[in-house]
């Protein structure tokens, strides 16, 4: 908010390389080796998701143990990646790949998919629950509570690197993005996201678990989850720039409303049905390991 109402005071509309540097997407280097801010905003919304996933699971009623906490860090972050990696690669510019599939593995050059990433944490939460016998939708529902952290400071390395800026605008707060081609002034769209992906999510989701049974029915934190990042996802793509190589598809929406809307109507679905699958809960096995 400090930010909006300082570019809203402006008498003229910041120059995003004014306001970051040219070079933004490097945080520091290490004997010369650039360290970006894309990279530390992953290690600290893996951090500080896992400092917050203790702290629920140290609760009575835990759907896991800190060993099973553990052991979904290594396989999330797997999943981020390739689910990250492979749902851009299918949803947002595959013709590209299919001509240079050796760019695939160019990770450093960008080109993520959140709703790629959430395929491949499923896969990962699918896979350790069925390894351990745990309930796949209660795992979901705390992972889904720490969720919030990464998209928050993922978002906002999108800001400092200068990338998926907003549509052109007049709005006192707007910014200039030299990186889109043109000197039109911009939405900061990424702060927007930031703001409601992030820090409203993580906010009405704490609510829900530490004020309410919401979390002794299996699905109903994934559902609220699931939600309030497609309702955030679906507004904020109308201010957003449509990925190049796509724009606004043939049906009117982006491929990013697109994706959301499949989440939503699960999402919905499976907060009217949490209820119904409440179950008395039983103990897991090494729980009094959880710090």
């Amino acid at each position: 908010m400090f930010l909006f109402a300082t570019l809203a005071e402006a008498t003229q509309y910041v120059n995003f390389h004014d306001l970051m540097g040219e070079n933004s997407e490097i945080a520091f280097s290490v004997f010369g080796l650039p360290i970006r801010w894309y990279a530390l905003a992953y290690l600290a919304g893996i951090f500080v998701g896992y400092w917050y996933l203790l702290k629920l699971i140290a609760q009575p009623g835990a759907p896991m143990a800190r060993r099973h906490a553990d052991d979904m860090i290594f396989y999330a972050m797997l999943g981020i990646i390739l689910g990250g990696r492979l749902g851009y690669v299918l949803f947002y510019n595959l013709g590209n790949y299919l001509e240079k599939p050796l760019e695939i593995f160019k990770l450093w050059d960008g080109g993520m998919s959140l709703h790629g990433g959430v395929i491949g944490v499923l896969i990962a939460i699918w896979y350790v629950t069925k390894k351990e016998k745990l309930s796949f939708l209660r795992f979901c529902d705390y992972v889904a509570c720490v969720v919030p952290f990464g998209l928050f400071f993922g978002r906002l390395a999108n800001f400092v690197n200068g990338e998926l800026w907003g549509r052109a605008t007049t709005v006192p707060w707007a910014i200039i993005f030299p990186g889109s081609g043109t000197m039109d002034p911009r939405h900061p769209s990424q702060l927007y996201e930031a703001g409601l992906e992030g820090i409203v999510m993580m906010a009405i989701l704490a609510f829900f678990f530490w004020r309410t049974d919401a979390r002794y029915k299996p699905g109903f934190l994934f559902g609220m989850a699931a939600i309030i990042y497609g309702l955030s996802r679906f507004a904020v793509e109308f201010v957003r720039e449509p990925d190049v190589q796509l724009g606004t598809l043939s049906w009117g929406l982006t491929m990013g409303q697109t994706l959301t809307v499949p989440m939503l109507l699960i999402g919905f679905w499976l907060v009217a049905t949490a209820k119904g699958r409440r179950k008395r809960i039983e103990p897991v096995a090494g729980l009094d390991s959880v710090a």
